[in-house]
């Protein structure tokens, strides 16, 4: 940074996109063989791939960011701009969830019984389970903007309980839509209704865990002193995406289980 004349950060050359792109190539390639031929070797290579990279691709970021002071506030900005798009391509993605369920809910063919459910299908009670998730995520959303609030303010204690709250309310739901899983009357195999309810409130799990991940790891660099209140975009951006994770779960509340039902 001495000797440039520019506050912008000039990458140096870096392994871990190549290898990141392999470590899914075997991930995807893994649930393939797990799939057709019941083996779980490739599948259980390509997750520890995964694993590896994202645990030596966030050290690297880390260390340019909090160590080498490469992320000034013209990087910031910028990473600011790149997680914002990020999150609107997200939202892109489960609008096509919607919008194939709206496509069969709306005007249901007689091939599901011209009704919404199809003909044999029995919806999860809205009330239970899923009403249970929804307050868990709002008060999730609460936690982390306790922690947000409290870094801003210094408060490094608050905020460790702040963000270790949000986690273990993340691993609940988590496990509750486990269980729901477990116990649905109907399966993905089950018409529209069990493809469009799997895919959709699948794919936010997995965001879920995908956000659990990125919290847990800003909980171990907040413990670290990572973050100070001026200089803590790490956090920001995995708050963003934790609220983002909170709305759609509103829509597909109130969409899938409640309307849906």
């Amino acid at each position: 940074m001495a000797h440039q004349a520019h506050s912008y950060h000039m990458v140096d050359p870096s392994p871990w996109p190549i290898f990141g792109a392999t470590a899914a190539l075997l991930t995807t390639s893994g649930l393939i063989m797990w799939f057709h031929y019941n083996s779980l070797h490739l599948l259980a290579l390509g997750l520890v791939s995964i694993l590896l990279v994202m645990i030596q691709w966030w050290r690297d970021i880390v260390r340019e960011g909090t160590f080498q002071g490469h992320h000034t506030p013209t990087v910031q900005k910028g990473l600011r701009y790149g997680m914002i798009l990020f999150i609107t391509s997200e939202v892109f993605f489960f609008i096509g969830f919607f919008w194939a369920f709206f496509h069969s809910s709306l005007a249901p063919t007689p091939e599901l019984g011209n009704q919404w459910p199809p003909t044999g299908i029995m919806p999860l009670n809205p009330l239970e389970v899923p009403l249970l998730n929804t307050a868990i995520l709002l008060a999730s959303g609460v936690t982390v903007t306790w922690a947000h609030h409290s870094i801003t303010e210094g408060g490094q204690k608050q905020a460790i309980q702040a963000l270790t709250l949000t986690i273990l309310l993340g691993l609940y739901f988590t496990a509750l839509q486990a269980t729901e899983y477990y116990e649905a009357p109907f399966s993905i195999a089950d018409s529209v209704y069990g493809s469009t309810f799997f895919v959709a409130t699948g794919f936010h799990g997995l965001h879920v865990m995908i956000g659990s991940s990125f919290l847990l790891i800003c909980l171990l660099r907040l413990m670290k002193f990572h973050f100070t209140p001026g200089h803590h975009f790490g956090f920001e951006a995995a708050a963003w995406y934790w609220h983002f994770v909170d709305v759609i779960w509103l829509f597909l509340y109130l969409t899938i289980y409640w309307w849906g039902s």
